[in-house]
């Protein structure tokens, strides 16, 4: 599969990767950021690569092979990071965008540009999807989600659309939401008026900022003094928790005054760049 990697030279030049250097990719997707770690990190250097989605994680063992054993993949969220014994890293990377797999695949439920199932879980083992909180959170509930991790200004109102329609028929499909939305939104200039509930769907179904909370805190444990760890955020609500966290940390000093962001040519070629901000952050000596 393409999968074009954001912001790849910021990642390699600010990570600071050198021959025979331990990364950890928290996100390893389909293994586009990590191919590019290993070989800058050649002939010996190793890496441990999470990801919670086995489909995403089966294709990266496949792009990844031609490194053989300096790879080591784990198919769980970089979130439980703590419960597995992988530490002493060099450098640490996480990016926090969801994959163009998830967005082109309908069966996955994440995007309202095909009509597919109500899940948008990166894990189907767990149980929770975007159908049960459609279907069983309170309209308060929702209206506070839509809110907080959506930032939808019209949040009571999508809210009680969808309280309402509801009550006549289980809403189980991306078109049929969106339309529901779509309904009590209007158009804002060339951004669907779904989108930003959708986000908080995904967030919530995920529980995607308590992920990146939990993550890089045992992240910044499992990291060396000296080494560095990168993120990479794509909205406001992550680049804001990981700007404080790297501020409040007393063990970490900042190397990206302000985040890094795609050059105009990489926004050209690769659209998904243009809201990526990477911040880089170094362990301090103990």
């Amino acid at each position: 599969m393409n999968h074009i990697p954001v912001l790849a030279k910021e990642v390699i030049e600010h990570l600071a990767l050198k021959p025979g250097g331990r990364v950890l990719d928290g996100t390893v997707g389909l293994g586009g950021h990590a191919a590019m770690m290993l070989h800058a990190t050649s002939p010996d250097g190793t890496l441990v690569g999470f990801d919670r989605d086995a489909r995403n994680l089966a294709v990266a063992r496949e792009n990844l092979s031609l490194f053989g054993n300096r790879v080591e993949l784990i198919n769980d969220s970089f979130g439980n990071l703590a419960e597995h014994a992988v530490h002493a890293f060099d450098a640490e990377l996480f990016d926090l965008g969801f994959s163009s797999v998830h967005v082109d695949d309908a069966s996955r439920g994440f995007s309202f540009q095909h009509d597919g199932p109500l899940d948008m879980r990166y894990d189907t083992r767990q149980e929770l999807t975007a159908e049960e909180v459609v279907n069983s959170f309170s309209r308060d509930e929702l209206a506070a989600i839509f809110r907080r991790y959506g930032e939808e200004p019209m949040a009571p109102k999508v809210a009680k659309a969808i309280f309402e329609a509801r009550r006549e028929q289980r809403i189980t499909t991306t078109l049929q939401l969106a339309d529901i939305i779509s309904a009590v939104i209007p158009r804002r200039g060339k951004m669907h008026p779904a989108t930003r509930v959708f986000q908080a769907l995904r967030i919530v179904v995920n529980d995607e900022l308590g992920e990146v909370e939990r993550g890089l805190a045992s992240a910044v444990s499992a990291l060396r003094p000296g080494g560095r760890i990168g993120v990479i955020s794509f909205h406001s609500l992550e680049d804001r928790l990981v700007k404080n966290f790297f501020r409040e940390r007393s063990d970490v000093t900042i190397i990206t005054k302000k985040p890094l962001v795609a050059t105009r040519e990489e926004a050209k070629a690769n659209p998904r760049s243009r809201s990526a901000k990477l911040r880089i952050a170094e362990k301090l000596a103990t």
